[in-house]
């Protein structure tokens, strides 16, 4: 008489936030994987749900409180994780039929949450058959041509109006050997993009005094400079470099020296650097470097190094003592700086945020006001940015294929080395082949633009 193998119990993954969070989701789901647990892209086929939360805004914790209650509404059976798990008591005071919170990046604590609450179906029988799930790739929440390398977790920093230090504790640098080789092994599996994330990625290595590790016969520190080499060497099984991103980088002076590396074609000319403000008196109220003339200095020296360079960044308005001069100051500073992708937030009180105390609210409508300013302001140097790219011809990966219309046309969605997924422009492709599939790489020439995205089609030159 055959025996019945116990089925794989069903794991649900709901995932807020930011990239950080997204590839803890992805490593508890890999863990879980790996113990036997199967994946459920629905509510009705899990036998429990992960929320994985964000808690840096009271926004974001509105937004992940209504994840949660969703997921016990539809399912019933929640684990809660992520960054707003050290607010357990609010979590279970709202929703005692909560199963366990855990905090960021805990993850055996997520694993263990799970086990209690659907025991894996491993039994006699099972534990027999050696264990093939090492031989699988990790689970990715991305499409498989791009992924994010998290390189660090936490943030030395003390911005006054953060309380990520809180949430994610110290910078805790990965071995620069563990990071290549998930990133070797990611571009072998189909990566071609990398996009490169942490709290701080320029401080990366600065708590293990950037330590060297052996890679490949050599020795390499845990420097974002030397990571960034590194990551320049590898190759596609078709024999091409991924496209490597860096995000999060502040502007201390050894960013300098990846600039070559992307005027040389190594590295995606690509910087995503957290400005927040440009006013002296605001930067200093945030506790943040207010050497904003010098990087005026430095943005014009990258761009004589690699004319391509996209910078992005991002920028509070409405900071507690903001007046109508500091906030004039960053507009004339945005004139100069002539930023190609730029992203605004309204300033939020945050609990346990240092800025909360500060004099000088600034009125809600006062806010608004002036985001709409920054984000026209913005806008009208994005879009001339990209009008001056039309008649060019632009390396584009596909990230989606539509289907053909009634002609039997076929239009496509990409992106160009100046645009990172999820957060800038895309490139939007017609009357495309029929056997163009996501992470192809072509070269498009752009014929149109508008405030955000560029037009055109697949160039044979």
């Amino acid at each position: 008489m055959a025996t019945q193998l116990p089925s794989q119990p069903k794991v649900g993954m709901v995932s807020l936030g930011c990239p950080k969070a997204l590839v803890d989701s992805e490593r508890i789901l890999t863990r879980l994987r790996a113990d036997g647990y199967a994946m459920s892209a629905d509510y009705a086929g899990a036998d429990v749900v992960l929320v994985n939360t964000c808690g840096f805004l009271d926004s974001a914790k509105e937004e992940s409180l209504a994840a949660i209650g969703e997921a016990i509404a539809e399912n019933g059976r929640v684990i809660v994780t992520g960054c707003m798990g050290n607010e357990a008591e609010a979590i279970r005071a709202k929703f005692p039929a909560v199963l366990a919170v855990t905090g960021a990046h805990q993850y055996e604590a997520v694993v263990e949450a799970v086990h209690e609450a659907a025991p894996p179906g491993q039994g006699p029988y099972v534990d027999l058959i050696p264990n093939l799930q090492s031989d699988l790739a990790d689970i990715k929440l991305t499409p498989r041509h791009y992924s994010y390398l998290k390189i660090s977790e936490g943030c030395n920093h003390a911005c006054s109006f953060c309380i990520i230090p809180q949430l994610r504790g110290k910078l805790v640098s990965r071995r620069i050997d563990a990071v290549l080789r998930e990133a070797e092994k990611l571009v072998t599996s189909g990566t071609r993009e990398l996009l490169v994330i942490s709290q701080d990625t320029s401080a990366y290595g600065v708590d293990t005094r950037h330590e060297s590790r052996e890679w490949h016969g050599h020795q390499v520190r845990a420097h974002m400079t030397d990571l960034a080499r590194e990551l320049c060497q590898l190759r596609t099984p078709e024999g091409m470099p991924p496209w490597v991103r860096l995000h999060y980088v502040y502007p201390y002076p050894h960013v300098d020296d990846v600039i070559p590396l992307m005027a040389e074609g190594l590295l995606t000319p690509y910087l995503d650097i957290p400005f927040q403000h440009a006013s002296p008196k605001i930067l200093k109220a945030m506790k943040r470097p207010a050497n904003e003339a010098k990087v005026l200095e430095r943005l014009a020296q990258w761009r004589a190094i690699c004319p391509d360079i996209t910078i992005r960044s991002s920028f509070v308005v409405g900071f507690p003592g903001e007046t109508e001069d500091d906030f004039a100051y960053l507009l004339d500073w945005l004139d100069e700086a002539q930023l190609d992708r730029v992203g605004a937030f309204r300033f939020e009180p945050v609990a346990g945020a240092a800025a909360n105390d500060l004099p000088g609210a600034v009125p809600e409508a006062v806010k608004e006001e002036r985001y709409a300013r920054l984000m026209a302001k913005t806008e009208a140097i994005g879009f001339a940015k990209l009008e001056a790219k039309i008649g060019r011809t632009l390396p584009v990966i596909i990230d989606e294929v539509g289907e053909p219309d009634e002609d039997g046309d076929i239009g496509a969605t990409g992106r160009s080395q100046a645009d990172a997924p999820e957060i800038d422009g895309n490139v939007l492709l017609r009357n495309v082949p029929a056997t163009l599939k996501p992470g192809d790489l072509v070269a498009a020439r752009i014929e149109q633009a508008d405030a955000h995205d560029l037009f055109g089609y697949i160039s044979d030159i």
